[in-house]
């Protein structure tokens, strides 16, 4: 498999009450679960790295399914690290040495 040329960290927030929010959040986590990236979930942002355009794919399909399970608007964080000369380092090697 070829380097990633990126990785991003996204955070969707939906525009929607209480826990509801959770159900939101866990379907657009399935999508990109089924995007065969590679990812790690965290509480606050899930961390994909792969190629460059498809994580831009991504980013806006999260968006859409947001709107889809029924938030009305929905305010996204994104952070996005592209080296596409060299590639980026895994998620592994960045976090692996501090998971408990």
């Amino acid at each position: 498999m070829k380097q990633p040329q990126a990785s991003i960290a996204i955070q969707v927030l939906p525009q929607v009450e209480g826990e509801e929010v959770i159900r939101v959040v866990d379907a657009v986590i399935a999508h990109i679960k089924g995007s065969g990236m590679s990812y790690t979930v965290g509480p606050f942002e899930t961390t994909i790295e792969g190629d460059f355009d498809a994580l831009w794919d991504l980013a806006k399909e999260c968006q859409l399914i947001c709107i889809q399970q029924g938030a009305p608007s929905v305010s996204t964080y994104l952070k996005v690290f592209f080296n596409p000369a060299e590639g980026v380092w895994s998620i592994d090697k960045k976090v692996s040495k501090h998971q408990k």
